[in-house]
C-alpha cells in the first residue's frame, strides 16, 4: 500500500472514532447545556488551535512540504484560536461573546475547508511523509475540530429558533 493511500485512509477514518465518541459522550452533554456554556466548551477546544503554527517550524515538517499549504494551515489555525480565546475572555459580555463565537466558527471552517482544498490541489497525500510530527494534526485533531464547528452552528441555529419562538 502506498504512503498516499495510507494517508487518505487515515484522513477518512479519522472521522469515525470522533463521530462515535461525539455521538455517545459529547453531543448529549452539549445539547443539555445552556447555549452560552455549550459554545464556551467548544471555544475552549478551539482556543488551542494556536498550535497550528507548528507547521512553520523548520524541522517539525519536512523541507518539501508545500509552503502554500503550511502557511495557510498555520495562520488559519492561529486566527481561529485567537478568536476563540477572545470569545472566552468575553463570555461575561454576551453582546461581544456571540459575534466572536460566530467569527471563530466561520474562520475555523474556512480554514479547515481551505486546508482540505489546498491538500487536494497540492497533492498532499504524496507529500504525507513531509508532514513529520504534524502528521497527527489532520488525522486526529482536524476531524474533532470540524465536527465541533458543525455542532456549534447547529446549536447557534437552535438557540436562535428558541429565541424567536419565545417572542
Amino acid at each position: 500500500m502506498s504512503p498516499a493511500m495510507i494517508f487518505n485512509i487515515h484522513l477518512a477514518l479519522g472521522y469515525v472514532p470522533w463521530l462515535l465518541c461525539f455521538a455517545a459522550y459529547i453531543w448529549p452533554r452539549l445539547r443539555s447545556m445552556e447555549p452560552i456554556e455549550a459554545q464556551r466548551a467548544i471555544a475552549m477546544l478551539h482556543s488551542f488551535r494556536f498550535f497550528g503554527l507548528v507547521f512553520l517550524v523548520p524541522g517539525v515538517t519536512g523541507p518539501d512540504l508545500p509552503a502554500s499549504f503550511t502557511g495557510f494551515a498555520a495562520y488559519g489555525d492561529l486566527a481561529t484560536g485567537l478568536l476563540a480565546m477572545l470569545a472566552l475572555a468575553a463570555v461575561a459580555r454576551p453582546a461581544i461573546f456571540w459575534p466572536l463565537v460566530v467569527a471563530f466558527n466561520l474562520v475555523g471552517v474556512a480554514d479547515l475547508v481551505g486546508d482540505y482544498y489546498h491538500g487536494t490541489v497540492l497533492d498532499l497525500a504524496d507529500h504525507a511523509g513531509q508532514l513529520g510530527a504534524t502528521y497527527a494534526i489532520p488525522i486526529l485533531y482536524v476531524p474533532l475540530l470540524m465536527i465541533t464547528h458543525v455542532a456549534a452552528f447547529y446549536l447557534l441555529a437552535r438557540s436562535r429558533r428558541r429565541q424567536r419562538a419565545a417572542t
